[in-house]
């Protein structure tokens, strides 16, 4: 078993990760019925996105000697309304560390490869830009 989920009540469940005991709540959004006091499903849906993107970044950064430490990304959901689902997630990455543009390309198809961006409906566009500083 990955996770436990547990409906609260009010639109709002939470999420505890089995091996870890780490807790995600989550809301039902504004324009959907609820209270948007947290993520909403969908949102951790985009979030997962640029998180496994940076993890795969990581992985190859790391073997490459690289340090992108404090680099970021803004993560935008943006939902269609019929069917109501993610039409399209919009990541701009900002990467901090000093790499020539053979590495970048590397690192950036490297992303291109995470297991979520692979899982994702290929309806959903991703709109992924990166800046390196």
């Amino acid at each position: 078993m990955t996770s436990k989920v547990t409906y609260l009540g009010d639109l709002r469940t939470k999420s505890i990760h089995v091996q870890s005991g780490s807790e995600i709540i989550s809301d039902a959004p504004l324009d959907n019925n609820g209270k948007g006091e947290a993520f909403s499903p969908t949102d951790t849906v985009a979030n997962a996105l640029a998180s496994c993107m940076f993890t795969i970044i990581g992985i190859k950064a790391r073997d490459m000697n690289i340090d992108l430490q404090d680099s970021t990304a803004e993560v935008t959901k943006i939902m269609n309304a019929e069917p109501r689902r993610i039409g399209a997630i919009e990541i701009v990455f900002e990467l901090k560390g000093a790499v020539n543009e053979k590495d970048r390309t590397i690192l950036e198809r490297a992303g291109m490869t995470c297991p979520v961006f692979l899982s994702l409906n290929p309806d959903i566009e991703k709109l992924i830009t990166f800046n390196w500083k």
